[in-house]
């Protein structure tokens, strides 16, 4: 079945890196969209980076854009999100996530997924 399971989260300083993994299973990475979410707390989900199957477009929300990268390894299964430049209201957890449809373009709509990894923290603070 479709699994993801995400990891490297931490706690940062502010203007640290760290760099997350979505490892997945039960489908080919390359046909599907994948992006990251996350959720700070009392806050609702927002898009963060997404991935196009087909062409590999990305995209990043203006938030993020210039400090975020994502990126995927096909051979590992594994969609990364390097986060550099860190800042206090990156803090949340993040969530990476999946479509059932394949060869769709990426978007950084929550309602658009379907599956969903458990998520891991991110703390940014000094």
């Amino acid at each position: 079945q479709v699994q993801l399971v995400e990891s490297g989260g931490g706690m940062v300083q502010p203007g640290g890196s760290l760099k997350l993994s979505c490892t997945t299973s039960g489908f080919r990475l390359d046909y599907f969209a994948i992006g990251w979410f996350r959720q700070a707390p009392g806050k609702e989900r927002e898009g963060v980076s997404c991935i196009s199957s087909r062409d590999s477009s990305t995209y990043y929300a203006d938030s993020v854009k210039g400090r975020f990268t994502i990126s995927r390894d096909k051979s590992k299964n594994t969609v990364f999100l390097q986060m550099n430049s860190l800042k206090p209201e990156d803090t949340g957890i993040y969530s990476c996530a999946t479509v059932e449809k394949p060869f769709t373009r990426a978007t950084l709509s929550v309602d658009e997924y379907d599956y969903w990894g458990q998520g891991t923290q991110v703390t940014v603070s000094s």
